[in-house]
């Protein structure tokens, strides 16, 4: 018989799990059991992958210390990684019992998560063992507390021994029903790989980096549409081509990065973002007017005129901007 030991306190010397556990595994032993005990403290770096050590155990111990509230981080990392990671069909083949000591309020209540955990994930359960320790000397001296602990040790080897059974209980039907859709579909093989990954924090760091650079570069991608499309389906809407005629102007847009040039020649037109080059006139206005002036509720010749735009070169050509493309409201 294999029985592995979880234990999610802090590892201090006056923690009164850690003897609890102590008297437990002494119990085990002479019963001839394989007794693995797994510290997750010293495993925090690799938490995920803990759930993988079930292979051989035919039952668990959980066990974890109420400090001030609730059964402590490393104990529900641990149990996050067998809802997440773990062999669901494994564990439906392994009973657990709880061990839940406090040095403060709220030991019978981290015993009852630990089991509602459990239950959720489908294992079987034993009866556990929890108490309230004010002072750690008394509680060792106490002959009656010790074989209290050695009888609960007892009872873990005869339920699993015996194969005993238990009730159904609505913690099952709630996950079949509810929280199956939460659940990642992996072989246990597939489940095993990802938890290897997920523990290993080279792996995960560069799988951020790439998360990172594909976000930039998306963003990078939209920004670029962004600076590229606006106003220019506009402009070929509005635009009226004007024979024998040609010019070229630049327009400048607040927050756009690359420049507004168009070149009319001959009634045809050419639209385009870019770089500034030499053209007839230069034109500097906000969005906000370039809004205005694309919705047909402005000009360029009266924001030129009310100084809503600044402009650069031949303003007759720049007049012919109004003629060039008519916007309408």
């Amino acid at each position: 018989m294999n029985v592995n030991v979880y234990y999610g306190g802090r590892g201090l010397l006056d923690d009164p799990t850690l003897y609890v556990l102590n008297k437990m595994e002494d119990v085990l032993r002479e019963l001839r059991v394989n007794v693995t005990r797994y510290n997750i403290y010293e495993h925090k770096h690799e938490i995920a992958t803990l759930p993988q050590t079930f292979k051989d155990a035919d039952g668990i111990i959980l066990a974890t210390t109420i400090e001030w509230l609730g059964i402590g981080g490393y104990m529900q990392q641990f149990l996050d990684a067998c809802w997440l990671y773990g062999d669901k069909e494994k564990i439906r083949t392994v009973y657990m019992q709880p061990i839940v000591m406090s040095t403060t309020y709220g030991e019978r209540e981290g015993e009852l998560d630990i089991r509602k955990a459990w239950e959720m994930l489908g294992g079987l359960q034993c009866e556990g063992l929890c108490g309230y320790v004010e002072d750690l000397i008394s509680f060792e001296m106490n002959p009656g507390y010790t074989e209290i602990i050695e009888k609960k040790a007892e009872n873990l080897y005869r339920t699993i021994s015996q194969k005993m059974k238990s009730l159904p209980c609505s913690s099952q039907a709630v996950r079949q029903s509810v929280l199956r859709t939460q659940e990642l579909h992996l072989t246990p093989q597939e489940s095993e790989q990802l938890s290897q990954y997920v523990s290993d924090d080279t792996y995960v760091k560069k799988q951020k980096e790439d998360i990172e650079e594909l976000a930039s570069m998306f963003k990078q991608m939209l920004n670029k549409n962004d600076e590229t499309e606006p106003y220019i389906d506009s402009f070929r809407k509005a635009f009226v081509p004007q024979l024998d005629y040609s010019a070229t102007y630049t327009i400048e847009i607040e927050g756009k990065k690359d420049r507004l040039n168009i070149k009319v020649e001959d009634g045809s037109l050419d639209i385009s973002y870019g770089l500034p080059f030499e053209a007839d006139v230069s034109v500097k206005l906000s969005d906000k007017n370039m809004e205005e002036v694309v919705a047909g509720r402005m000009t360029f010749q009266r924001a030129f005129m009310t100084g809503e735009i600044v402009a650069k070169g031949d303003f007759k050509i720049l007049r012919m901007l109004d003629e060039f493309f008519r916007f309408e409201q």
